[in-house]
């Protein structure tokens, strides 16, 4: 195994620069897109309302995504974290990694399955938790997502 970092990080795994902003360049323009069609052409007063909450909501998704993305995941001896110090997943409650290519998974990630149900969480483009299950990627570097899962792979085998 490999050398952790001064701050006991193994591997990190980040939003691509150019994935990032594709992302969030076509949530943006979807919403502005909508909203735009919705006051430009008005139609009848449910779907205009129907299409404002829709371009709105693109936005907000939008901006969410840019500033999860900001943060970096990180791989540590006890646990999977994001740079914002929350707590993906710990070490001991991960029973497996799965990463293959019909796997239920991330663009360029990995999914990690959970001994016990944990809180749903969410950062849009970066990863998600949902029962048992950790999703790891999306917008991520996938060379740096097959390096983590290889590690937790390795923490896994060992234990």
């Amino acid at each position: 195994m490999f050398q952790s970092d001064e701050n006991g990080v193994y591997a990190i795994v980040q939003a691509s620069a150019l994935r990032r902003t594709f992302a969030f360049g076509v949530l943006f323009a979807l919403g502005t897109m909508v909203i735009y069609t919705a006051l430009v052409q008005p139609p009848a007063t449910v779907w205009l309302v129907f299409m404002l909450g829709f371009g709105a909501g693109a936005l907000w998704l939008a901006e969410k995504m840019r500033r999860a993305t900001l943060s970096v995941i990180e791989l540590t001896d006890t646990e999977i974290r994001d740079s914002n110090g929350l707590v993906l997943a710990r070490m001991d409650e991960i029973i497996a990694v799965d990463r293959g290519a019909f796997a239920f998974k991330p663009s360029n990630g990995f999914t990690l399955k959970l001994k016990a149900k944990k809180p749903r969480a969410w950062a849009p483009g970066l990863w998600w938790r949902f029962g048992r299950r950790v999703g790891v990627g999306g917008v991520t570097s996938a060379g740096q997502a097959k390096f983590m899962a290889e590690q937790i792979a390795l923490r896994i085998a060992d234990h």
